[in-house]
C-alpha cells in the first residue's frame, strides 16, 4: 500500500491517525548529504491530543544508518530506535514564545512525512561518528614505519657516539 507523502497535521492529530511505512535513502536526501549510506528506516506516526489538550504527533523510528567512522574511516552501522513527541504549533512565534522543553513543529496542511522522520534521524546522529573500538589500527600514529623525527634522533645519536 502506498503511503501518503504528506499529512494535514491538525486533521491527522484530531482524528488520531496512524501511518506506518519504510523509507530508504531516496526519500531522505539530507541524510544522504550528511554522509549516510545504505540506510533504511521504519516509522510509525500517530496523531494525538496530548495531556495539555494540544494536537500533537508521536513518531517512532526503527532502523539503521551507515556512517563513516572518523577514527578508522571504515563503515559504521548505527542502530536507531527513536521516539519523539511533537506538539503542533500555529506559528514559529508560538514555538519561540514557549518556555518549556516540549518539542514543537509548525502545523501545516502539507506536512511531509519523510521530512519529519528525517529531522528526527538527523538529530539522533552523533557529531563525530566512531566505533567504540576500531578493528583497524586507529589514527595516524598507527603507521609501522618510524617517523622522520625518530630517524633523525637515531642519526644524531650515532654521530655523537662516533659511529
Amino acid at each position: 500500500m502506498l503511503q501518503p507523502a504528506a499529512i494535514d497535521g491538525l486533521a491527522f492529530a484530531r482524528s488520531a491517525g496512524v501511518l506506518k511505512g519504510r523509507l530508504g535513502m531516496e526519500s531522505l536526501p539530507r541524510l544522504a548529504q550528511s554522509g549516510c549510506s545504505g540506510s533504511v528506516v521504519d516509522f510509525v506516526l500517530t496523531g494525538e491530543i496530548n495531556e495539555r489538550g494540544k494536537p500533537g504527533l508521536r513518531l517512532a523510528v526503527d532502523g539503521s544508518v551507515r556512517l563513516q567512522c572518523q577514527r578508522c574511516l571504515g563503515n559504521l552501522d548505527l542502530s536507531l530506535r527513536l521516539e519523539a513527541r511533537l506538539e503542533l504549533a500555529a506559528s514559529e512565534a508560538e514555538i519561540l514564545a514557549a518556555d518549556d522543553d516540549m518539542e514543537r513543529v509548525v502545523a501545516g496542511r502539507e506536512m511531509r512525512v519523510a521530512a519529519l522522520v528525517e529531522d528526527e534521524v538527523l538529530l539522533a546522529l552523533p557529531m563525530v561518528p566512531k566505533h567504540e573500538q576500531c578493528s583497524a589500527a586507529a589514527g595516524l600514529g598507527a603507521d609501522t614505519k618510524p617517523s622522520a623525527f625518530q630517524a633523525l634522533a637515531t642519526l644524531k645519536k650515532r654521530s655523537l657516539s662516533g659511529g
